[in-house]
C-alpha cells in the first residue's frame, strides 16, 4: 500500500472513531431493529488536503455517476477569493476538490460566492445554485447546470432580481415537475419567503414573505413533503429555537411560522423526507454553540425523537448540514468539519429507530 494512501485510510479510521466516540448506546432494542449506532455506514473526509484555507456550506445529491459534494472555499467566509468548489465519489474515493464557479464580475475584480444547492433534475440535467455578492444582505441568486453529473458545466447566469433560489437546502421536486425552493432574505430582517420553477430555473414565481423581520427573524428553510399538497419548513432562527411553517397547497401558501420544542443556535439545519415515509432532521441540539451536531427522526415532521449524535466537542464547530437519499435507500449527512473540511457520514435509515417505534417495512 503506498504511503498516501495508508494515510488517507488511517486518517478515515480516525474519523470513523470521532463519531462513534459520540454515538448514543440506546438499550432495549432486538436485532431485528438495531440501534442508532448500527445506523452508521462510513465516516469520512471528502478531502485531506485542499488549495484553499477555510470551507463552509456544503451539499450533495446523486447523479447517474454517483455521488457529488459542493461547498465553498477560499481564505474566509466573505472574502472575494471564495469560490464554490466539488467533489465526485469515484468508486471509493472522492475526487480532488476543484473550483467551478467564482464571483467574477464583468470589471475582473471578485466578489465571494456563498451557499451552493445541488438538484438532480429527474433524469436530466444537475443543477447547481449558488449566491454572489460582498454579503448576504446584498447577495444575489446564479445557476449553472452540467449534462455530466458534474464534470462539466455550463455558463453561470444570474438569476432573476429578486429570485435567491434555494437559500441553503435542497428544493422539493413536485408532482407536476415544479422545483419549490425554501429562500430568505437578509436585507430588512431575516425573512422567509418561497420560490417555484416550472421550467428548470427559466422563470420563476415567488410568495411574499411569511414573517416581518422585526419581532423575531427566521431563514433558509429545510423543506419536508408531508402529503399530496402538503409541505413543511423548519427554519434557523433568531430565538434559540427551529421555527416551523406549513402550507396545505404545495408551498403557493403559508401558516404563520411559530416555534417548535427543538433548539436552533441560529445555525443552519437540513431535514428530508425519506422513501418510508419518516423525516430525518440534522441540527445543532444547543440554544448557543455549533459544538454539537444530531440526528433526530419525526414520523410527522412536528415530534422528533434525537437518535444519533455525530459530533460533540466543547469549543469546536460542527455545522451547515446537508441531506440526501441514494438510489440504495442510504441517507449522505455532509457538514463543516471546524471550517477546514468537510465531512461525509453514510447512514442506513432502517436502523434509525427510536425505542418503540415500529421498523419501516
Amino acid at each position: 500500500m503506498r504511503s498516501a494512501d495508508f494515510l488517507r485510510n488511517f486518517r478515515s479510521l480516525l474519523a470513523w472513531g470521532a463519531v462513534c466516540a459520540c454515538l448514543p448506546a440506546y438499550g432495549g432494542q432486538g436485532t431485528d431493529v438495531g440501534t442508532p449506532r448500527d445506523s452508521v455506514v462510513r465516516v469520512e473526509f471528502i478531502f485531506e488536503q485542499a488549495p484553499f484555507a477555510q470551507c463552509h456550506a456544503s451539499t450533495s445529491a446523486e447523479t447517474r455517476g454517483g455521488l457529488i459534494a459542493a461547498w465553498f472555499g477560499g481564505t474566509s467566509e466573505g472574502r472575494p477569493d471564495v469560490g464554490i468548489w466539488i467533489s465526485r465519489r469515484e468508486g471509493s474515493a472522492w475526487s480532488p476538490p476543484i473550483e467551478v464557479a467564482t464571483g467574477r464580475q464583468a470589471d475582473g475584480t471578485r466578489l465571494p460566492c456563498w451557499n451552493p444547492v445541488l438538484h438532480q433534475a429527474g433524469k436530466g440535467a444537475l443543477l447547481l445554485f449558488y449566491k454572489v455578492g460582498p454579503s448576504p444582505s446584498r447577495w444575489w441568486g446564479m445557476m449553472t447546470s452540467s449534462p455530466d453529473g458534474g464534470r462539466t458545466w455550463a455558463a453561470p447566469r444570474r438569476l432573476p432580481d429578486g429570485i435567491i433560489g434555494p437559500v441553503k437546502n435542497h428544493p422539493l421536486a413536485l408532482d407536476d415537475g415544479t422545483i419549490l425552493c425554501g429562500s430568505s432574505t437578509e436585507d430588512s430582517g431575516w425573512r422567509v419567503h418561497f420560490e417555484r420553477t416550472a421550467d428548470l430555473g427559466a422563470t420563476w414565481e415567488k410568495t411574499a414573505p411569511i414573517n416581518d423581520g422585526r419581532d423575531f427573524g427566521i431563514i433558509q428553510p429545510a423543506l419536508l413533503r408531508t402529503g399530496p399538497s402538503s409541505v413543511t419548513a423548519l427554519m434557523r432562527s433568531t430565538k434559540g429555537r427551529i421555527y416551523l411553517s406549513k402550507s396545505g397547497d404545495a408551498g403557493r401558501t403559508w401558516a404563520p411560522p411559530a416555534p417548535t420544542d427543538l433548539p436552533n443556535p441560529n445555525s443552519g439545519i437540513d431535514a428530508l423526507t425519506i422513501r418510508d415515509g419518516r423525516h430525518v432532521l440534522v441540527y445543532n441540539p444547543n440554544e448557543r454553540g455549533r459544538d454539537r451536531l444530531s440526528v433526530a427522526v419525526s414520523v410527522d415532521a412536528v415530534h422528533w425523537t434525537p437518535v444519533l449524535s455525530l459530533e460533540n466537542e466543547p469549543g469546536q464547530e460542527f455545522s451547515y448540514p446537508a441531506l440526501a437519499q441514494a438510489a440504495d435507500g442510504t441517507v449522505h449527512i455532509t457538514y463543516t468539519w471546524k471550517r477546514l473540511r468537510i465531512k461525509h457520514v453514510t447512514v442506513h435509515p432502517s436502523r434509525l429507530i427510536f425505542p418503540g417505534e415500529k421498523v419501516p417495512r
